[in-house]
C-alpha cells in the first residue's frame, strides 16, 4: 500500500523568493516588441504631473498587465506590484487612483490619445507577424473581418448613467468591435464604446461611430479589404450606405419582415440549395437561397436618411428544421426556421453556401465578448461614467496584450494560439518560478515538471527581437 505524501502536507512559515505569475514575462516582452508603453507615454504626456516617478503610460501598462493576469479592479494591481523582479516598480494605489481621476476629468481628449497609442502598437505587431492567413488586401484569407455587436454589463450598484436594459437588467450596454483572427487564432478588441443601459442595440449612429473607430485601429494598409459583420441590430439603410460609401463589404443580419415573407412565398422550390457546415460538408436539413429577385420594393420611410437599400445588396435566406424542443417563432414558415442576412459580396467563388457559412461564423463574436468579460469588462468598478470609459480602454488594451502575445509567440498550428484568456492564464501566465542571479544575469527558472514548459520556451524564443 502506497503512502499518500500529499495528505501530510503542512504550511511552512518560512518563505522562498518566488514569483507567482512567471508567465507574465511573455506579456512584458510583448509590451516591449509592440512599443505600446512608449506610445502611451508620448500620447499621455500632457497629463503627466510634475516631478512624478511613474508616468501615465507606465501606469496604464501596469494596469493592463494586472487585468490581463485576471484582475478586475484597480486594487488588483497589487499582484503586479508584489513582483518587482518580474514587472519592475509599480505606482502606489493612491497614485494610480489620482491618475485615473485626472484622465477621467479630460476624457474627451484622453480616449483618442489612448486609442492612437493602441493603433500604433497594433501596427507594429501586425508588421512583425500578421495574425490573419493569406496576403493583406486579398480574399484568400487576407480579408480583415470586423465583428460589431453590443452587449450588456450588469451594474450591482447605482452607478452614473446605469439604466434599465432592454433585457430587464440594470447596467450598461457597450458597443464592441473585434477583429476575427479566423480558425487559427482568437481576435483583437478594437473598440469598447461605453453606453448607458437604455441604449438601443439598433442605434445606427452608434454602429457608424463604432465602425469608424474600429477602422482607425487597423494598420492603414489593411483598411482596403474589410468585411463588416453584424447581427440584425445593425441592419439599417443608413449604416449599410455608410459601409458602401467607404468601399467595404458587409454581411449583416436581415430581419424577417413582411418583405422577406413575401419573397419566401414567391420563391420557387428549385431555388433552394443544400447548405454546408464549417468544414464544407453538407449540413443535414438546411438549405440556402437568394431572395433578392423576389424581394418587393420597400415601403417609403417616414424617418430621415436613405429611403432605399444600397445598390448591389443581396438578401440570402437559410432555412432549417428546428431541433427537437426548440421554441417556434412567428417568422417560421411551414415548420422551417428562417434566418436572413444582407451582403454586397459578388464574384467567382462566393457561392450561396460559402457566403452563408461566412456569415454564420459571426458567432465567434460571442466568444470574443465572453473573453473580454473575462478580461475586465464583466465589472465596471467606478461610479463615474468617465472613469468607467477609461477602465474599458484599459480592458481593451489588456485583451490586446493577450491576443498579441498569442500571435507573436506561437505558430498557427499550435493550440495555445486559440486559447481563451481563462485557459491561457491557468496554463501559461499563472505558473510560479524563481528568479536567480547567475553569471551577472538574472534568470527565471520554471518548475521542472510543468506540463506546458515547452509552450513557454517556444513563446520566449519567438518573442525575442529579430
Amino acid at each position: 500500500m502506497k503512502v499518500n505524501r500529499v495528505g501530510g502536507l503542512v504550511l511552512d512559515p518560512a518563505r522562498e523568493s518566488l514569483v507567482s505569475s512567471a508567465g507574465g514575462l511573455l506579456l512584458r516582452q510583448t509590451i516591449r516588441l509592440s512599443g505600446v508603453r512608449r506610445a502611451l507615454s508620448v500620447a499621455l504626456d500632457p497629463w503627466r504631473g510634475r516631478r512624478v516617478r511613474h508616468g501615465p503610460g507606465k501606469i496604464v501598462c501596469d494596469l493592463a498587465t494586472a487585468v490581463a493576469l485576471g484582475g478586475d479592479c484597480l486594487a488588483d494591481v497589487s499582484v503586479v506590484r508584489a513582483q518587482p523582479g518580474l514587472f519592475g516598480p509599480v505606482a502606489s494605489d493612491p497614485t494610480i487612483s489620482r491618475l485615473v481621476s485626472t484622465l477621467a476629468g479630460d476624457v474627451d481628449a484622453v480616449l483618442p490619445a489612448i486609442r492612437s497609442a493602441r493603433a500604433q502598437a497594433r501596427c507594429a505587431v501586425w508588421k512583425r507577424r500578421r495574425p490573419l492567413a493569406g496576403r493583406a488586401g486579398s480574399r484568400d484569407g487576407g480579408q480583415v473581418i470586423i465583428d460589431l455587436d453590443s452587449t450588456l454589463v450588469t451594474a450591482h450598484s447605482d452607478k452614473e448613467r446605469a439604466c434599465a436594459t432592454h433585457k430587464r437588467g440594470f447596467g450598461f450596454a457597450p458597443m464592441c468591435a473585434f477583429v476575427d483572427h479566423g480558425q487559427y487564432g482568437t481576435g483583437e478588441s478594437l473598440v469598447l464604446q461605453l453606453r448607458p443601459g437604455n441604449a438601443s442595440p439598433w442605434n445606427k449612429q452608434d454602429h457608424v461611430q463604432a465602425l469608424d473607430l474600429a477602422l482607425a485601429q487597423l494598420p492603414e494598409g489593411e483598411r482596403a479589404q474589410v468585411l463588416v459583420r453584424a447581427d440584425s441590430g445593425a441592419c439599417s439603410k443608413a449604416f449599410l450606405h455608410h459601409i458602401t460609401d467607404l468601399g467595404l463589404e458587409y454581411s449583416i443580419g436581415f430581419p424577417a419582415h413582411e418583405t422577406v415573407k413575401a419573397a419566401m412565398e414567391a420563391i420557387p422550390p428549385q431555388a433552394w440549395r443544400p447548405a454546408v457546415d464549417g468544414d464544407g460538408q453538407p449540413r443535414e436539413g438546411a438549405q440556402v437561397a437568394e431572395l433578392t429577385r423576389w424581394m418587393p420594393d420597400p415601403t417609403p420611410a417616414t424617418r430621415p436618411g436613405p429611403q432605399q437599400w444600397p445598390a448591389g445588396m443581396r438578401v440570402i435566406a437559410r432555412r432549417e428544421r428546428p431541433h427537437p424542443g426548440a421554441q417556434l417563432r412567428l417568422t417560421d414558415q411551414d415548420g422551417w426556421r428562417i434566418t436572413c442576412f444582407a451582403t454586397n459580396t459578388h464574384g467567382p467563388g462566393w457561392t450561396l453556401d460559402t457566403l452563408e457559412v461566412r456569415h454564420r461564423q459571426r458567432a465567434r463574436c460571442e466568444d470574443r465578448i465572453r473573453a473580454q468579460k473575462d478580461t475586465g469588462m464583466r465589472n465596471l468598478p467606478f461610479h463615474g461614467y468617465a472613469h468607467n470609459q477609461i477602465w474599458l480602454e484599459i480592458a481593451a488594451l489588456a485583451a490586446d496584450l493577450l491576443a498579441w502575445t498569442q500571435t507573436l509567440a506561437w505558430d498557427t498550428h499550435q493550440p495555445a494560439r486559440r486559447w481563451e484568456p481563462k485557459r491561457l492564464r491557468l496554463r501559461i501566465l499563472a505558473v510560479a518560478g524563481r528568479i536567480i542571479h547567475s553569471g551577472r544575469r538574472r534568470r527565471l527558472r520554471l518548475p521542472r515538471n510543468w506540463p506546458f514548459n515547452h509552450l513557454i520556451d517556444n513563446a520566449w524564443k519567438s518573442l525575442q527581437p529579430s
